[in-house]
C-alpha cells in the first residue's frame, strides 16, 4: 500500500482523473490518504483515512510518506482554531486553514516529512478535548460568511455537509462527507421541540433525497452554508429565510450525534492543562 499527505493548504478531490472533473471534496494541509490507483504520472486515485471519502487527485499535489510516517501522522496531530494562519518553514511561508492537521505538533513546531514548520496560532487536539454541545457550537460558528461551495471543506468555500463534518471533526467526532452518509449517524430526534443546540439537521430535494444539512442554533436558528454560511430561522417544515420571506430548505429529520452528558463545556477535571487552556481559547 502506498501513502501520501496533503502539503498543500487545500487540493481538490475530483470525480474523475481531469482539471475539469466535478469536485467531491477536498484534502486539507496533513489530512493523509491511501493511494489505491495511478493514472499515468498526472492523477492518484485516492481514499481520504479521516472520512473515507474516495476521488482523484493530482500527483503533483500530493507527498508520499512511509508507513511510519503514515502511522505517525494518522494518530499524532493538531488542528488548527485558526481561520488563515501561516506556518513559517526556514525558506517560506505556507498558508493553514481551520481544520488543518498539524502532524507531530509539539506546541511550537511540526513535521512533514523532511521540512519543519513553527506555528503560533491556536489549535485544538482532538484526543484531549471534552467534546460539548457548546464547543461544537462555537467551533461551527468560527466558518460564519465563508462562501459556499461545491465539495469545499474550508473557511475560503465550503458546502454544507462539509461544515457539519469540520466542526464535529475539530471537537474530535468523526462523521461522513455527504450528508446522505451523515444523516444515518447518532438518534432521530423525534420532534424539533425536542432539538437541542449541536443536533444535526437534514433537508430533502424535491425527489426526497437528502442533500443539505446544518447545526442546530440556540433560539430556534440553524447554521448552514447557503449562498454562505449564515444562521437562519428553523421551524417543523425547514429553514426559513427571513429577507426573502419564505422557505429554503424543506426538513426531513434531525438527529443527535452526541450522547447523553454532553451539555456542559467546562472540562473535566482529569484533563491536562494544555486542553483546559485550548477550551478557554474560546
Amino acid at each position: 500500500m502506498i501513502f501520501a499527505v496533503c502539503p498543500l493548504s487545500v487540493i481538490p478531490l475530483r470525480a474523475h482523473p481531469s482539471q475539469r472533473s466535478e469536485m467531491l471534496s477536498q484534502l486539507l494541509f496533513g489530512e493523509v490518504v491511501e493511494i489505491m490507483e495511478e493514472k499515468g504520472r498526472a492523477w492518484a486515485k485516492v481514499r481520504c483515512v479521516w472520512d473515507d471519502t474516495v476521488g482523484w487527485a493530482a500527483s503533483n499535489q500530493l507527498l508520499e510518506i512511509t508507513h511510519s510516517e503514515y502511522d505517525a501522522y494518522r494518530e499524532q496531530f493538531a488542528l488548527s482554531l485558526e481561520l488563515l494562519q501561516a506556518a513559517s518553514a526556514p525558506d517560506h511561508f505556507l498558508p493553514i486553514t481551520l481544520g488543518a492537521q498539524l502532524p507531530l505538533f509539539d506546541g511550537i513546531r511540526f513535521h512533514l516529512g523532511e521540512q519543519e514548520f513553527a506555528f503560533s496560532g491556536q489549535v485544538i487536539f482532538p484526543h484531549s478535548i471534552n467534546c460539548t454541545r457548546e464547543l461544537v457550537v462555537k467551533l461551527a460558528r468560527r466558518y460564519l460568511h465563508a462562501p459556499f461551495l461545491w465539495g469545499g471543506r474550508s473557511p475560503l468555500g465550503i458546502d454544507g455537509p462539509g461544515l457539519v463534518q469540520m466542526a464535529f471533526k475539530l471537537a474530535g467526532v468523526r462523521l461522513p462527507r455527504t450528508a446522505e452518509k451523515q444523516v444515518f449517524e447518532g438518534a432521530v430526534v423525534d420532534f424539533i421541540e425536542q432539538a437541542r443546540p449541536g443536533d444535526i439537521a437534514f433537508f430533502e430535494n424535491n425527489l426526497g433525497r437528502v442533500f443539505h444539512a446544518g447545526i442546530i442554533l440556540p433560539d430556534s436558528r440553524i447554521l448552514h452554508a447557503f449562498g454562505k454560511v449564515r444562521s437562519d430561522l428553523l421551524d417543523h417544515y425547514g429553514i426559513f429565510d427571513e429577507e426573502k420571506r419564505k422557505y429554503s430548505h424543506r426538513l426531513r429529520v434531525i438527529k443527535s450525534i452526541l450522547p447523553p452528558g454532553a451539555e456542559s463545556a467546562a472540562p473535566p477535571q482529569e484533563k491536562t492543562e494544555p486542553a483546559q487552556t485550548q477550551i478557554a481559547l474560546f
